[in-house]
C-alpha cells in the first residue's frame, strides 16, 4: 500500500497546475462568478485538450481508462485555483458512474461525446437538493430513493439558487421519472455517486485548505504591527500551525479513500469504500473549516473585503465543506457502517 503519488501521478498534477496558473488566475474566478454560466473564458476547451475531462472514462470511449488515484491529485490543484469549472462533477462523479452502471445503448450514446467535450455531464448528490453545473449541463446523473437516473437537459427543470460562492452555480432540478433513463435500480449505484462525489468534494476541499494557509502564512509574514511582523505573535503561529495539522492529517487520508476505491475494498478487507470516503470527507471538511476561519482572522479586517482576493478561497472552502455530505453527516454515516449507532 503506498499513498505517495508516483511520477507519472505528480507530473499530471504539476501541468494542471501550470495550466490554472496560466489561465485560472484570481481574476479570471472573479470574472466567472459575474459571467452568466460561471465559466472561464477557454479553460474548458484547454483541459478537454489534455485530457481531464475524460480521465476515468474507459479508453473504447476514447478516455484515458485512469481511476480515483490519479483524479484526486488533479482535483487538489483545482481546488488550489477555486476554478469554476464543474470537472468534479462531470470527470470525477458522472463518467465513472454511468460506465460502470449505464446500460450499453446510453453509455454508447453519452460517453464518448463526454470526453470529446461535445456534452457536459453534471451530478446531482443523493444528500444534498443542489447540482452544480446543472442549468451548463447537457445531462445529469440524479438519484431518486434507491435509483439512480440519467435525465436530458431539456427534460429537466433547474431553478437556480442563491450561493455563498458566485462562481460555484448550483440549481434545485425538477425532473419525472418518465422523462429520465434508469441507469440502475440498486442502493449500491446510489452509495457509489455519493462516495465518488464526496471524494471529490474532500479533494478539492484539501486543495482550497493548502490554497488558504500558504496565502495566510505569506501575509502575515509581510503584514508588520509594532515594528515586526505579525506572524512572530505566538497565537497566529499556533493558529497556522493547527491548519498545517488538520491539512496534512486530512490529506493522506483522501489519498486512501481513493486507493480503497480503486481497489474495490468490501467488509472482508477490513473496511468499505464509503466508510473510507466518509472518513476522507469528515477530515476534509473539517481542515477546510479551519483553514477558512485561521485566515479569515489572520487577515483581520481585510479578509471581509470582497477587493481581497482571500475571498475566493473562503467562499469556495465553505460551500466544499457543506457540499456531498458535511462533516457531521459523514461521521453519522461512519458509525452506522461500523455498526455503532
Amino acid at each position: 500500500m503506498r499513498f505517495a503519488l508516483t511520477d507519472e501521478q505528480a507530473r499530471l498534477a504539476d501541468a494542471v497546475r501550470s495550466i490554472l496558473e496560466a489561465e485560472c488566475p484570481p481574476a479570471a474566478v472573479r470574472s466567472a462568478g459575474r459571467s452568466a454560466d460561471a465559466s472561464v473564458a477557454g479553460l474548458w476547451d484547454t483541459l478537454l485538450a489534455t485530457g481531464v475531462p475524460g480521465m476515468a472514462a474507459p479508453a473504447e470511449y476514447g478516455g484515458l481508462d485512469m481511476g480515483p488515484c490519479e483524479l484526486v491529485p488533479v482535483l487538489e490543484e483545482l481546488g488550489r485555483a477555486a476554478c469554476p469549472e464543474p470537472v468534479a462533477g462531470h470527470a470525477a462523479v458522472a463518467i465513472p458512474v454511468l460506465a460502470r452502471w449505464a446500460p450499453e445503448p446510453l453509455a454508447a450514446r453519452w460517453l464518448g461525446s463526454a470526453v470529446s467535450g461535445e456534452v457536459l455531464l453534471a451530478a446531482g448528490s443523493p444528500v444534498d437538493d443542489l447540482v452544480v453545473a446543472a442549468r451548463r449541463a447537457d445531462l445529469l446523473v440524479l438519484c431518486r430513493n434507491a435509483e439512480v437516473h440519467a435525465v436530458p437537459a431539456d427534460q429537466a427543470t433547474c431553478s437556480d439558487q442563491p450561493s455563498v460562492d458566485p462562481a460555484r452555480r448550483a440549481a434545485l432540478v425538477d425532473w419525472a421519472p418518465g422523462k429520465s433513463t434508469l441507469v440502475a435500480d440498486d442502493p449500491e449505484a446510489v452509495a457509489e455517486v455519493l462516495d465518488r462525489g464526496a471524494l471529490a468534494a474532500a479533494a478539492e476541499a484539501v486543495g482550497v485548505a493548502r490554497r488558504l494557509l500558504e496565502t495566510t502564512v505569506a501575509y502575515v509574514s509581510e503584514r508588520r504591527q509594532f515594528g515586526r511582523p505579525v506572524g512572530a505573535n505566538q497565537a497566529v503561529k499556533h493558529s497556522c500551525a493547527d491548519v498545517a495539522i488538520a491539512v496534512e492529517f486530512a490529506r493522506p487520508v483522501v489519498a486512501m479513500a481513493a486507493w480503497s476505491m480503486a481497489k474495490g475494498r468490501s467488509p472482508t478487507d477490513g473496511g468499505t469504500v464509503s466508510g473510507d470516503v466518509s472518513m476522507a470527507k469528515a477530515l476534509a471538511s473539517d481542515a477546510v473549516d479551519r483553514a477558512c476561519r485561521s485566515a479569515l482572522q489572520c487577515h483581520g479586517a481585510i479578509g471581509y473585503t470582497v477587493e481581497h482576493d482571500l475571498q475566493l478561497w473562503l467562499k469556495r472552502g465553505w460551500a466544499l465543506s457543506a457540499t456531498w455530505g458535511d462533516a457531521a453527516h459523514h461521521r453519522r454515516r461512519l458509525a452506522q457502517l461500523l455498526g455503532l449507532v
